[in-house]
């Protein structure tokens, strides 16, 4: 839930207030990355052996790097 609401409220910022779309998004994606964290590798729903996992980590770190990316240029 809480990945959710930071990447939502991320957009929101976007959209409603004077704040760049890409620098809201850049922050959404940054605010729900310990929570990311939290459920992959903390308290992991699956065993610690699963390859899926680290795939999905590596597409969430690739999404945060091309946000920020965006966000800077």
């Amino acid at each position: 839930m809480a990945i959710a609401i930071a990447l939502a409220g991320g957009w929101l910022v976007g959209v409603l207030t004077a704040v760049p779309m890409e620098y809201g998004l850049a922050a959404g994606f940054v605010l729900a990355t310990p929570f990311v964290y939290d459920a992959m590798f903390r308290n992991p729903p699956l065993p610690e052996s699963d390859i899926g996992r680290a795939a999905a980590a590596i597409v969430w770190h690739a999404l945060l790097v091309w946000t920020i990316l965006a966000a800077v240029w």
